[in-house]
C-alpha cells in the first residue's frame, strides 16, 4: 500500500498539498501527549503515523478542549462529557472516548439526587452543602456539627435517632437539611425532605383520590425523613393522631431516624398538638406524640438573623 506521501506526489498541486500536510504533522507530532503515546509505542511504523495524521490531530484538538474546559456545559468536544484516548490495536492507531471526570461528577451528582426526594421543598434547598452554611454565630456552629455528624454516622435500621431543629423563621434550618440530606446521599442513603403543612393537606385530600394510604406508607418507611415546618399546619384529631402518630409509630418501631425543623421548641409545640380545630385541648394525645419526638429526636436551638429577607 502506497503511503501518503507518495500518493500525494502524484496529485496535481502536489507540493502545496504535501506542505501542508508536512505542516500538519510536525505540528501534530510536537504535541507532548502524542509523543508520550508514540515514545510508549516504538514499533508503530511511520506510515501508520502519516496515515493516522488526521486521526492524531482529532486526538490534539479534543484533547485541547479538555485541558481547557471550565464546565461540563461549556464541553465543545464532539461527544460531550467525553475525553479521547489514544490506543493501539494490532499496530493500528486508535481512538477511544471515556467519561472524563467532569462528567463523572456530574452523574454521580444526578444518581444521589434520585435518592433524595421532596415534597413541596424549594429546589435550592436539594442542593444545599455544609460548605456553604455560614458558621456566624455558637448556635449554628453546634447546629452543623450535630447535622454533620448525624449525616456522617446514621444507620437507619440499627439506630432511629434523629434531630429536631428550632428556631425562629428563616435562620437557615431547613437549609441545614438540605446539607444533611446530600450528605447522605453520598453515603447512598435515601432520604425524604417533606414540608409538613402541605404534605398533611396532600394526604387529607388522598382520601378522596385513593392515594392516601400508597402516600402515607411512602413518608413512613423512607430510610431518613425530614419534617420541615412543623407546628406551621393548622392542627386536628386526625393529623396529629392518624397522621402524625402513625408516620412516628411505625418509624420508632423500624428503628427510622426522623428529622424536624420547627419554629416551636418541645415545650411549645406539645402545646400546639394539645390543641384542634374543634377548639379542644387533649393534652394526653399531645403528650403521646411528644414522646416519641423527645425520646427519638435531640432538641438543638438554631439562632441568628433572617436569611429570607422578609
Amino acid at each position: 500500500m502506497e503511503s501518503i506521501q507518495q500518493t500525494l506526489h502524484k496529485m496535481k498541486n502536489s507540493t502545496n498539498i504535501l506542505d501542508r500536510f508536512q505542516r500538519l504533522k510536525d505540528e501534530v507530532l510536537s504535541d507532548k501527549l502524542i509523543l508520550d503515546f508514540i515514545q510508549s509505542n516504538p514499533t508503530l511504523s511511520e506510515h501508520e503515523l502519516d496515515r493516522n495524521v488526521s486521526r492524531l490531530f482529532e486526538f490534539r484538538n479534543e484533547r485541547k478542549n479538555c485541558t481547557n474546559c471550565s464546565s461540563l456545559q461549556e464541553c465543545s468536544n464532539m461527544m460531550g462529557g467525553y475525553q479521547p484516548q489514544l490506543y493501539t490495536e494490532r499496530g493500528q492507531i486508535l481512538i477511544r472516548y471515556n467519561v472524563c471526570d467532569k462528567k463523572k461528577s456530574a452523574d454521580e451528582r444526578k444518581r444521589q439526587q434520585t435518592l433524595i426526594k421532596s415534597l413541596y421543598v424549594p429546589k435550592e434547598i436539594l442542593s444545599a452543602t455544609f460548605d456553604q452554611l455560614d458558621q456566624d454565630n455558637r448556635s449554628r456552629l453546634v447546629a452543623i456539627a450535630k447535622a454533620v455528624e448525624f449525616a456522617t454516622t446514621t444507620n437507619p435500621g440499627e439506630n432511629g435517632k434523629g434531630l429536631y431543629l428550632h428556631g425562629k423563621f428563616g435562620v437557615g434550618k431547613t437549609f441545614i437539611m438540605g446539607a444533611i440530606a446530600n450528605e447522605l446521599a453520598e453515603r447512598n442513603i435515601s432520604s425524604m425532605l417533606v414540608y409538613t403543612p402541605d404534605f398533611f393537606r396532600e394526604l387529607k385530600s388522598g382520601i378522596h383520590d385513593g392515594s392516601y394510604n400508597e402516600k402515607l406508607e411512602i413518608v413512613k418507611s423512607t430510610p431518613i425523613l425530614i419534617l420541615d415546618d412543623l407546628g406551621a399546619e393548622t392542627m386536628s384529631s386526625w393529623v396529629r393522631d392518624d397522621i402524625l402518630g402513625v408516620i412516628l409509630q411505625h418509624r420508632m418501631l423500624e428503628k427510622l431516624p426522623t428529622l424536624y425543623t420547627s419554629n416551636y421548641d418541645y415545650e411549645e409545640l406539645e402545646e400546639h398538638l394539645s390543641y384542634s380545630q374543634k377548639g379542644g385541648i387533649e393534652q394526653l394525645k399531645a403528650k403521646r406524640i411528644m414522646e416519641r419526638i423527645r425520646h427519638f429526636a435531640e432538641p438543638i436551638s438554631v439562632e441568628g438573623i433572617n436569611r429570607r429577607g422578609n
